[in-house]
Order: C-alpha cells, then sequence, then structure tokens
C-alpha cells in the first residue's frame, strides 16, 4: 500500500474510532493461512462505515497478509478505480479473488452489494444478502475458511427512507449498472436525497459501532454450497440479533 493511502487509512480508522467510539471484538484467533472474510454492510457510497470498521478489526487481529477487497462495479463504471485501487479493492470477481489466494493474500467481501448497503430503516438490523451463495462457492473452491465479520450501527448514521428497489428496476439500474437499489435518504448537509448521496460524502451522525469477529466455518462434508452460504448468514444474523437486542439507536 502506498504511503500516502496507508497514511489516510489510519486517519479514517482512528476518527471512526473516535468519532463511533468503535468497539471490537475477537472470538477467535484468525488462522494463519488465506482466509475469506464476510462481513455485511452499514451504509453503501464512499463513506460505508463498516468498511472502515472491519479494517480497525483488522488492525487488532494483527494480521500480515495483504487484504483484498472485492468490490462492486460501480465504481469502475464511474472511472474512480484509481481512488480505491491503493487500499486494496479489486473489481469482484471469481478470478481475481482466487488469484488474490494464490498469491497468499486475504480476501474481504460483502455479499449482500448495495442490496445490503442501501436498506432502510427499519430493515438496519438485518444482513441482506438476497440469496447470494457465490462467496461459499469461492470458500469452498480455493479451499479456504470463512471468517464472519458483523458490524452493528452504521445503518444510524443517516435515516434512509427506502430502499428503492422497485425504482431502482423500473429505471433499468440493474442493467445497466448492476444496481438494484435507489434509496430516498436523509442526511447532513444533503437533506433529502435520492440515490446519490451514497456517492457523496456527508456527515454521519454518531452513532456508536460495534464489531465482531466470529470463529472460522468451513462447510461440512456433506454440506452443499447453498447450506453452506445459509449457515454462514444464520451464524451472523444470530450475532447481529445480539449486539442489537438492547440497542438504542446511536447512542448504542
Amino acid at each position: 500500500m502506498h504511503w500516502a493511502a496507508r497514511a489516510l487509512r489510519a486517519a479514517s480508522v482512528d476518527a471512526v474510532r473516535f468519532y463511533h467510539r468503535l468497539e471490537v471484538s475477537v472470538a477467535h484467533p484468525v488462522p494463519d493461512t488465506p482466509v475469506l472474510f464476510v462481513a455485511n454492510h452499514g451504509f453503501g457510497g464512499v463513506i460505508d462505515l463498516n468498511v472502515f470498521a472491519f479494517a480497525a478489526a483488522y488492525d487488532e487481529l494483527g494480521v500480515d497478509r495483504e487484504l483484498i477487497t472485492l468490490t462492486h462495479q460501480i465504481a469502475w463504471t464511474l472511472h474512480v478505480e484509481k481512488l480505491i485501487e491503493p487500499f486494496g479493492a479489486r473489481l469482484a470477481g471469481m478470478q481475481t479473488a482466487l488469484d488474490a489466494f494464490e498469491q497468499g493474500n486475504n480476501v474481504l467481501v460483502f455479499p449482500g452489494g448495495d442490496v445490503d448497503a442501501l436498506k432502510d430503516w427499519r430493515h438496519r438490523n438485518e444482513i441482506l444478502f438476497d440469496g447470494r451463495t457465490g462467496f461459499a462457492r469461492l470458500a469452498v473452491e480455493a479451499g479456504v475458511p470463512i471468517v464472519p465479520v458483523v458490524t452493528a450501527g452504521a445503518g444510524e448514521s443517516l435515516l434512509v427512507l427506502d430502499s428503492g428497489r422497485r425504482l431502482a428496476k423500473a429505471l433499468g439500474l440493474d442493467r445497466a449498472f448492476r444496481l438494484e437499489t435507489l434509496p430516498l435518504s436523509l442526511s447532513i448537509p444533503w437533506g433529502l436525497n435520492l440515490g446519490m448521496v451514497g456517492m457523496l460524502p456527508y456527515l454521519p451522525l454518531p452513532t456508536k459501532l460495534t464489531t465482531s469477529v466470529l470463529e472460522p466455518m468451513r462447510p461440512g462434508a456433506d454440506e452443499t454450497v447453498e447450506e453452506f452460504a445459509a449457515r454462514v448468514h444464520v451464524v451472523m444474523q444470530a450475532e447481529l440479533d445480539e449486539m442489537t437486542e438492547d440497542r438504542r439507536p446511536i447512542i448504542g
């Protein structure tokens, strides 16, 4: 990682630790082999707090391996890839991940994509993978364990009134940009906004973040990819349910 990217990453992590009172818990040491980290989204776009929360957790794990983050193609469609590639972001794809593992790197994926990243307020404590199982298939094919990482609180950094899935489909965004959402949100300083706030810097509310790194998971002997993916999702949702059971919005 270039020194400038490293400095910006460190400053961003420190800001999230302070402003969002981030707490990280680690259930089990991460294996000293390449692993696939599977995480849930907070709010997508330029400021996805779960990405910074994960970075803080990765630092606490003390892992030396380079981390490759599988990233939605919208960054390349908008030609901003050179801004994020220095941080390890790569266009999401099976071969990209397999190459990273072959080179001895760890890989991070947010399976829910924009469906999970841009969900509305009432679903803020739900992990929405939208039936996607590619992450489990990747882990099986690469022979690496999945380490689930769950973050709570980021969906309270602004108010998403509606995910806009019907509108996105009506406008053909799924075909043009592989986007299934067009959220209607309320944020500072943009006020009421349709869609673009996720792509613009906004001032997040000082919501408390908590991140939990769970035990590594591997598929059972007779478990299908779909069953393995479902089991990972169940474990992550159960952890998020426990983390948010007595949670007060923003306060934590």
